[in-house]
């Protein structure tokens, strides 16, 4: 046989393009969803699986993240941003080197992997080291190198090269899987000429924008102080912002910079979890979706969240939006699931490849199972039944770009306990460095 085909069938399919939900089977040919039926003849399948009882949907993307700083994992609980960066993660920091990021990168994979996270968009350190975890454990990722110059040219200099030098080596990597953006820091930490050179360059090569905007108050106060202008005024006035921007947080927002977002095709990630435990504040996600602006789904690092389960962030995000908004009606399963998958495609310009279950797309594909007691009764949706009972730890099996990572709840690729062992160590070392 010239393909790799894989028969998934008797499945649940939830599809986020229509939220239609149909018992049928799937067939992958090597990296592709080749055909969807509802009878699909086995005899020239590779490997089938029963998915009997279970939910089949698109892998969910995960639009902003520190994947290496799992390592931090409880290292700076219960503290404003301002404190856990200044106080505990930049001293960690320092004393990081590509070994550890690989390893802490690795460990990500196997959480996002066991909670059904396919595609992952990260912003760090000693990104190479990242992209060779990611081709290792299989998943498909957007990976930024963290620009952060304060102003200091030389900095902005070895920034650039940073950035460009990982494009170059890494983008298209792994059989596809990885894509590289440029990713200046924040609007408080990358000074208007790196941002300015970062709009320029990535006209240059067609390159994506992940920064972080808005995060806190202070943040605003600072810029605004600064810049006499808003962080989203402030971006727009020296034409940083564009479809290719990505936003992490986007939690102090005015009305005006809402039609800042919207007039640029600006992407937002989401984070609730971590804006919650670091009390940032709360985004105004409902006010964006009405708007039309695209909305995703962030876990932030696994330092300030503290884990990088996507379904729990889903039905947080979705929760928070009705308790800050008192009504129930925002934000609703189906809305949730979309941001989780559809919508966080579309945020990474990756929508033509994955983001939902269509004959030509990637094969991305997880399944949940039913058969679980928080699962049982099945809910009157397939989307509430997965925002608002599920968990992680529901996905049963994980396949990115056709390749099955993790199957009855067991990884196929990565050795789990070897992980836990070096990334163990690993922390217990930087902690001794400082």
């Amino acid at each position: 046989m010239t393909d790799n085909t894989i028969l998934i069938k008797n499945a649940l399919i939830l599809n986020p393009n229509n939220f239609e939900e149909k018992r049928q089977s799937v067939l992958i040919k090597d990296d592709l969803i080749s055909e969807i039926a509802d009878e699909i003849d086995e005899s020239n399948a590779d490997k089938i699986i029963d998915a009997s009882g279970k939910i089949l949907l698109p892998g969910f993307v995960n639009t902003h993240t520190h994947l290496s700083m799992t390592l931090f994992r409880g290292l700076a609980d219960d503290l404003s941003l301002d404190s856990w960066l200044n106080d505990h993660i930049w001293p960690m920091e320092a004393n990081l080197n590509g070994d550890y990021c690989y390893i802490g990168a690795l460990l990500g994979a196997v959480e996002l992997i066991k909670s059904g996270t396919t595609t992952f968009s990260d912003m760090y350190f000693y990104m190479e080291d990242v992209a060779r975890a990611v081709d290792e454990a299989g998943i498909r990722a957007v990976l930024s190198y963290g620009m952060i110059d304060f102003g200091d040219a030389e900095k902005r200099e070895a920034e650039i090269k940073e950035n460009l030098q990982l494009f170059e080596n890494c983008d298209g990597m792994a059989d596809g899987r990885i894509k590289v953006f440029f990713g200046p820091h924040s609007p408080y930490t990358a000074s208007e000429e790196l941002l300015i050179k970062v709009r320029e360059l990535a006209d240059k090569y067609n390159m994506g924008i992940h920064i972080h905007v808005s995060e806190t108050q202070k943040e605003i106060d600072d810029v605004s102080q600064e810049k006499g202008l808003r962080p989203f005024e402030y971006l727009d006035k020296i034409g940083f912002l564009g479809p290719d921007v990505v936003a992490a947080h986007c939690v102090w927002l005015s009305d005006e910079e809402i039609e800042i977002i919207k007039k640029n095709g600006v992407k937002v990630s989401h984070n609730p979890c971590s804006n919650m435990k670091l009390a940032s504040g709360i985004s105004p996600v409902s006010k964006l979706i009405e708007n039309d602006i695209c909305v995703s789904i962030g876990t932030d690092g696994a330092s300030s969240n503290n884990n990088l389960d996507l379904i729990e962030e889903l039905k947080t995000a979705s929760l928070l939006q009705k308790v800050s908004t008192l009504d129930p009606n925002v934000v609703n399963s189906h809305e949730a699931i979309a941001m989780g998958t559809i919508k966080g495609a579309e945020a990474l310009g990756l929508s033509d490849e994955i983001g939902s279950i269509e004959v030509g797309k990637k094969a991305d594909i997880i399944l949940i199972d039913t058969n679980s007691a928080n699962m049982v009764p099945d809910s009157s949706t397939l989307t509430s039944n997965i925002i608002y009972s599920a968990n992680g730890s529901n996905v049963d099996t994980t396949i990115c770009n056709g390749k099955i990572l993790m199957e009855n709840k067991k990884l196929t690729v990565l050795d789990e306990q070897e992980i836990y062992e070096k990334a163990r160590k690993a922390i217990k070392n930087l902690k001794e460095a400082i």
